[in-house]
């Protein structure tokens, strides 16, 4: 090489430092990554965000955890006593400690956290991390669910069988009308940005539901603008308009949903065969045919014994029954009563949204479908949540586009088996998770613990003592409510390790903290990139376009070398990422080596296949993964614990109409948003970010502030029934004047620009979550009110050591 010549170097990657997994390249001059840019020949590179340029910073800054790390003093202490630890040590120490905890008080005294994948490259080791807890024999991963997925995911479950919009993706390419509900995807999914400006260009319309007039809102041929917390009756009133005008897909609701059962109006379950005669089976429900009489339907062969096109969708009927008569309505009449009941006029007087928006938006959902639709955490975190994301699907249901082109679609997916799941049998007597007792339907049932339900483990040792925490990369303490006891729970544990990229608030209560490699220096597969199927079919090994710092290895290296100390070697490939590669590529045909030779990656053909619910099997319909397999507007399931069958709308807990008492000393509605330059409590940092947003801000209305004696820029204090913090006033005349929008995650300091930090446990800082506690939570999901809550602004001086 000439003197003088540089070597540069330009490789093929995708960003992974959230959901949006940008395809970028990155530029690696002199063997140092300096560069990161979009990469439009990718399905999801064609925008890169301002985190995705700071990828540099991120890498190369000073603060970054280097080696492994151990606690020499008590918690109590101000200084933890860091001592650095070779990876032997701290691997056989965590092990032993952990072995030690489930011989004495059995595995599930053990807790998992995982910094949500939505806001973080977690998505890399989720499924190994998972796989580890299970093999371990722990059942309670705390991984955000109730805040970050249990709407996408699990609610709708109830509805669907199925995680909708979670994994049934919103067909933006060929939508008629995208829904936006909650959620801005200029700032959580670039992908889904650039899709939906593509999609307005060729003439599909935009309906966004939002308390903030974001980006996506100006666009929008409708805004609504919701009172936060009470997006359920907004919903509701959509569909009661739909309803009332015959917006709905008649053949759809009498065919793939639960509309034409009947419900006994005595006890509120479904009819069925056996209760009309002696010797009848209960497994078999009953509809009324147009006709005038009762029709059997069969869930085992998903069937009704007449035509569906002659079952009746309205009504009440009286039938006998051997133990005399009872009253009945179909489920779609209860259905529509429920809906219809909230007028416009209603729903303008609950939720501020103008009567003839709400016929406008149904209007719009009807008449340019298909629908797409996604809700995200904006209506997650809401003490209603589980009900709000019943009541938006009900909209996608009335359109008949559930996985119909243009529509939420399950986008084909690269053969791969579920490593996450995959592992020994589970024992004859399994572990119970956190709050199976309390919330029988909520995260729990599926692996997943609320920080709420951690906390109590621990303090309290309800249901059972929770003594240890394997922890990856969750800042649990600036990311979740109840902030003070979450701290007295962490110090309690017998035994606490942390991976993660930065020493952070969480970390410092730990007794071992591991270094992370970012996800820019560290291998990772990929396979599908989930916003359509071109970016289904792509599959990708992401290389290190940089050099760890010291010895900091990946999560994805961690849990195998973890698992190996705790005799679980065999279920991790006895160690070799490599072999576990492998079998994940294994039914796709695909060669790892080929994968490492070609970061671009490889494509996969797939076929995209629309309404599978009707494809058959032996005659018989797959239908829908709900106990009638039909679409259930009507959820038995929910009625039979004690929670609504139909999607309802309840006032949020901690709000104006519910609790007059607080409302004069609190008089305004507090909401939050995701910043566009941070993910969550990461990268404050980073200079190139923190310049653009040197303290965190809250926003209100120009009349609020002037009625406090508040200008913008001044420090204010933010109160709640739970605490306050302190951040600086940012006018915003697009806001309702009652309504004020806070930021979370707000803790680093950032010396290089002059930025200070700010102190996560005291009033003088700036952590949202000391103003939200968990006494008042979604009765199914433990979902915490982060987006709905009451406060009071005041003028305050910041204090001179800040």
């Amino acid at each position: 090489m000439a003197a003088g010549v540089t070597t540069s170097e330009r490789v093929s990657t995708y960003c992974a430092l959230c959901v949006s997994r940008c395809g970028a390249i990155a530029t690696v001059e002199e063997g140092r990554f300096v560069r990161l840019d979009p990469d439009p020949s990718h399905p999801t590179g064609q925008a890169l965000c301002a985190k995705g340029r700071a990828a540099p910073e991120l890498v190369y800054h000073r603060d970054r955890l280097k080696y492994p790390l151990k606690r020499t003093r008590p918690k109590g202490d101000p200084d933890p006593g860091w001592r650095r630890i070779g990876w032997d040590e701290a691997l056989e120490l965590t092990a032993s400690r952990l072995r030690a905890l489930a011989a004495e008080s059995g595995p599930e005294s053990v807790a998992f956290s995982l910094v949500s994948p939505s806001t973080s490259a977690s998505d890399d080791s989720m499924a190994w991390v998972e796989r580890l807890m299970r093999t371990f024999g722990s059942p309670n991963l705390v991984g955000a669910m109730e805040l970050c997925g249990w709407g996408r995911y699990f609610a709708t479950g109830y509805t669907f069988g199925a995680p909708v919009p979670g994994r049934y993706l919103p067909d933006l390419e060929n939508a008629g009308c995208i829904l936006f509900w909650g959620y801005n995807p200029n700032h959580a999914r670039l992908s889904h940005a650039t899709a939906t400006i593509a999609a307005q260009k060729r003439g599909a319309r935009l309906v966004v539901v939002d308390p903030r007039r974001t980006e996506p809102a100006r666009r929008a041929d409708a805004w609504l603008q919701v009172r936060p917390g009470t997006d359920a009756a907004l919903a509701l009133g959509i569909a009661g308009v739909m309803i009332e005008r015959g917006w709905f897909d008649e053949p759809f609701i009498r065919e793939w949903t639960n509309g034409p059962l009947l419900v006994r109006s005595d006890t509120g379950r479904l009819l069925t065969e056996a209760d009309l005669s002696e010797g009848g089976d209960p497994g078999r429900y009953v509809a009324w045919d147009r006709a005038g009489r009762p029709a059997i339907y069969d869930p085992a062969r998903g069937r009704y014994e007449v035509d569906s096109a002659d079952l009746a969708l309205f009504g009440e009927h009286a039938l006998e029954t051997p133990t005399g008569s009872v009253r009945c309505r179909t489920a779609f009449d209860l259905t529509a009563a429920r809906c219809r009941a909230y007028t416009p006029a209603r729903v303008e007087s609950i939720t501020g949204v103008e009567r003839g928006e709400v016929e406008h938006a149904a209007r719009l959902l009807w008449e340019a479908r298909p629908l797409a639709y996604y809700a995200w955490s904006g209506v997650e975190m809401q003490t209603n949540s589980t009900q709000i994301a019943r009541a938006i699907a009900q909209l996608s249901v009335l359109t008949g586009s559930f996985d119909a082109q243009g529509g939420n679609v399950l986008f084909p997916a690269v053969p791969t088996p579920g490593v996450g799941i995959e592992g020994p049998p589970p024992p004859e007597r399994p572990a119970v998770g956190l709050g199976v007792a309390e919330r029988p339907l909520g995260p729990a049932r599926w692996g997943f613990a609320t920080t709420d339900e951690l906390y109590r483990g621990i303090i309290d040792r309800k249901p059972y003592a929770v003594r240890g925490l394997v922890g990856f990369g969750a800042n649990l303490l600036l990311s979740h409510g109840d902030v003070l006891r979450g701290r007295e729970a962490l110090a309690a544990l017998d035994f606490y390790v942390h991976a993660d990229l930065f020493m952070n608030p969480t970390s410092e209560l730990a007794d071992v903290v591991l270094p992370v490699a970012s996800g820019f220096e560290r291998e990772a597969l990929k396979l599908g990139f989930e916003v359509s199927p071109e970016a289904q079919s792509l599959v990708q090994l992401r290389r290190p376009v940089a050099a760890p710092p010291g010895e900091a290895r990946s999560d994805t290296e961690i849990v195998f070398d973890l698992a190996v100390g705790l005799g679980l070697g065999d279920h991790f490939w006895e160690g070799n990422i490599d072999a576990a590669y492998r079998h994940q590529l294994a039914p796709s045909g695909l060669s790892l080596d080929w994968l490492r030779d070609h970061p671009e990656g490889a494509r996969v053909a797939l076929e995209t296949r629309y309404r599978k619910f009707a494809d058959e099997v032996d005659g018989v319909p797959l239908g829908f993964n709900t106990p009638t397999r039909k679409i259930e507007l009507y959820s038995e399931t929910l009625l039979a614990h004690g929670y609504p069958p139909l999607p309802e709308y309840h006032e949020p807990l901690v709000g104006p109409a519910s609790r007059p008492d607080l409302v004069e000393r609190y008089p305004l509605i507090l909401t939050c948003t995701k910043h566009t330059l941070f993910c969550e409590s990461q990268h404050r940092a980073l200079p190139s970010l923190r310049r653009k947003a040197m303290d965190p801000e809250v926003e209100l209305h120009p009349s609020a502030a002037a009625k406090r004696g508040i200008a913008a820029g001044d420090w204010v204090s933010i109160e709640t029934p739970d605490g306050s913090v302190r951040a600086r006033a940012r006018l915003n005349d697009a806001l309702r004047p009652n309504v004020v929008c806070g930021q979370h995650g707000w803790w680093q300091p950032c010396p290089d620009v002059g930025a200070p930090g700010y102190e996560p446990f005291s009033p003088d800082g700036a952590n949202y979550n000391l103003m939200i506690g968990n006494g008042a939570i979604d009765p199914i999901s433990g979902s915490v009110p982060h987006r709905a809550y009451l406060c009071e602004i005041r003028s305050a001086e910041y204090p001179r050591d800040r």
